[in-house]
C-alpha cells in the first residue's frame, strides 16, 4: 500500500493514473547524533512520520499525497560543521532544491506541498514567501516535526538533540540503527549570556562548546513504546494538516 504514497517505494504503473492532491518533502541533515544514533537519524524520521501521516489522511478523508524523497542536505551550527561527515547545506543551496521541486510540481499540476522538516536548523520561511510572489497560485507550508505535539507527558526528560524522544523515536522505526550502548549522556551547557538565555537576542550555538558528544538530552530512559505513542500522535496531528492543505482549508 505504501508505494502509492512513497517515493521510496512507488512504481509509475502505480502513479501514472492517479491524481493526488498534495505532496509532502520530508527535509533533515546530516549530522552526528551523540555516538549512538545514525547521521540520518532527521532523515529517517521526517520521511517515516511523513509516510504515517499521509496514510492516516488517507484513511480518514480519502485525500492523496505522495512523500517524495527525504533531502538530507541541512544547515549546521559553528563547531559541528567540522565533525567527520557532517554536511552543511547554505541557504541558497536549499532554496535552489526547493525551487527546483516546486517548479517541476507546478509543471506537473500538483499545487500544493507541505515540507516536513526534522531538524532545527533548518529555516524555509523566507525561501517560502519569495516562492509564494513566483508562484502565487502554488501552496506551501513548513510543518516542524517536534514542535507538533509537546514531549511533556511522553519522555521523562527534555529532548533537543539525539536525546529521549530523537532515540525512542529511532528505536520504534529502526531499532537496528540504535546502539544504546554506546550513547553519551548528552550533557550540555547553555549560554552563560542570561539576555541570549532568555531569548532576548539569538546566535546559533557552537556546538563543540555546547556538548561533548554532540547529543542535548540523555538518551538512556529511551524506549520503543515511548517512541511508538509519540510517533502516533505526531502523525495524527500531522495528518490534520495534510487534510486542511488538500481541501484547501486555508482561509
Amino acid at each position: 500500500m505504501n508505494s502509492r504514497f512513497d517515493m521510496l517505494s512507488a512504481i509509475y504503473n502505480d502513479t501514472k493514473n492517479e491524481k493526488y492532491d498534495y505532496a509532502v518533502q520530508p527535509w533533515g541533515a546530516t549530522e552526528p547524533h551523540n555516538y549512538h544514533l545514525p547521521y540520518m537519524t532527521d532523515c529517517y524520521l521526517a520521511h517515516d512520520l511523513s509516510v504515517d501521516a499521509v496514510i492516516k489522511a488517507y484513511e480518514k478523508q480519502k485525500v492523496k499525497g505522495m512523500v517524495l524523497p527525504v533531502i538530507h542536505l541541512g544547515s549546521q551550527n559553528p563547531g559541528q560543521r567540522e565533525l567527520p561527515f557532517c554536511l552543511h547545506a547554505g541557504y541558497e543551496t536549499q532554496k535552489a532544491i526547493l525551487s527546483d521541486i516546486v517548479s517541476s510540481l507546478n509543471y506537473q499540476g500538483v499545487h500544493k506541498l507541505v515540507i516536513v522538516n526534522g531538524h532545527g536548523g533548518n529555516s524555509f520561511k523566507n525561501m517560502i514567501r519569495d516562492l509564494a510572489v513566483q508562484y502565487p497560485d502554488f501552496l506551501i507550508v513548513i510543518s516542524n516535526l517536534f514542535a507538533i505535539v509537546p514531549q511533556t507527558g511522553y519522555f521523562e526528560e527534555k529532548d533537543d538533540h539525539a536525546g529521549e524522544m530523537e532515540t525512542s523515536m529511532m528505536m520504534h522505526y529502526h531499532p537496528e540503527l540504535v546502539n544504546l550502548s554506546v550513547a553519551g549522556d548528552g550533557a550540555s551547557k547553555p549560554f552563560s549570556a542570561e539576555s541570549l538565555r532568555e531569548g532576548i537576542g539569538w546566535t546559533p550555538r557552537n556546538w563543540a562548546k555546547v556538548s561533548h558528544d554532540t547529543g542535548i538530552g540523555n538518551p538512556r530512559k529511551s524506549t520503543a513504546e515511548k517512541g511508538r505513542k509519540y510517533a502516533d500522535a505526531v502523525s495524527r496531528k500531522l495528518s490534520e494538516l495534510f487534510i486542511d492543505v488538500a481541501k484547501g482549508n486555508i482561509y
